[in-house]
């Protein structure tokens, strides 16, 4: 009966001895466990937290995320902290076998919770991506699918984006990351096309004229790169002359004052130099043929 005590005691450890000459040998090796844990969980958690995440943090700025971008990324590292803390906690207090135990068991609610919620994982897992990828920022006018819009919030699971009609979208990140998404304002400086039909009578060389003159006379048109005209297409009714220029520091509002103030001086030129835009024409040919020609006149008599 004393032969497992003494064995007990002789596994102690430091701590488990000095505690022994209070307790039993039983109750000081559970103690000394407690004691290591907490011990190698602080040092290890103090030491993630005064280099790991710093690291992080730095990283972040590197890739100049916005801090509120930053804020979820950061609280995932915490957590990866105290995760890998627990971890070693576990093995250095001899907890090994419960560790092993607890970590059967975390696989299997792991597989378990991904199976019932992948849609909010997938969403997760993009809203990282977005983060990393950095295909938009928040304030950036894009425009994805039947969509377009002004990004306000990027989270890990969904982006708000505000319509130009004022309505508020919650896109999953997910279908974000999943389409071709157009981001007009990413660079400094944006290509803007419209095109011009004029009449087939009209002269091309004194219209293309016009078009270049009054892109050269807006004030937020760029000089460089110069603006330009083609001719794109031969319509039914028209000749297409294809507008190039090109506007800097571009957003919604801008593209479209400046498109609407440019065509309406266009336009006003092509009024006052006798260039027509014609209007959609259709040509009917043929006849008319009555067959059977009741007797109208007779029938109202």
């Amino acid at each position: 009966m004393t032969g497992a005590p003494s064995q007990a005691a002789d596994e102690l450890g430091p701590i488990g001895s000095a505690l022994e000459e209070f307790t039993g040998a039983t109750v000081a090796d559970s103690l000394e466990g407690l004691i290591l844990f907490v011990a190698a969980f602080v040092v290890v958690y103090g030491l993630g937290k005064a280099v790991l995440l710093p690291i992080v943090r730095r990283g972040l700025e590197a890739r100049e995320l916005d801090a509120h971008a930053q804020k979820p990324l950061l609280k995932l590292a915490t957590f990866g902290v105290v995760f890998l803390a627990i971890a070693v906690a576990f093995g250095f207090a001899g907890f090994g076998n419960f560790l092993v135990s607890m970590a059967g068991i975390a696989a299997a609610g792991a597989l378990a919770v991904g199976l019932a919620m992948q849609s909010t994982i997938s969403n997760f897992v993009s809203g990282v991506f977005i983060y990393i990828d950095k295909p938009f920022r928040i304030g950036d006018w894009i425009e994805w699918e039947d969509h377009s819009g002004v990004v306000e919030d990027i989270s890990l699971r969904v982006t708000r984006v505000r319509t130009f009609d004022n309505e508020l979208l919650t896109v999953p990140n997910a279908q974000l990351t999943d389409s071709v998404i157009k981001n007009p304002v990413e660079a400094d400086q944006l290509r803007m096309k419209f095109v011009f039909g004029i009449g087939y009578d009209d002269d091309i060389d004194q219209a293309r004229r016009i078009i270049v003159d009054e892109a050269e006379r807006h004030p937020d048109i760029l000089d460089d790169p110069a603006p330009s005209v083609r001719l794109t297409e031969l319509g039914d009714s028209d000749v297409g002359l294809q507008s190039r220029f090109w506007i800097a520091d571009p957003s919604r509002a801008d593209f479209v004052r400046i498109k609407g103030e440019y065509v309406t001086e266009v336009k006003r030129r092509f009024d006052e130099e006798g260039i027509d835009i014609p209007y959609p024409v259709r040509t009917l040919e043929g006849g008319l043929e009555l067959a059977d020609e009741p007797d109208v006149l007779g029938a109202a008599e």
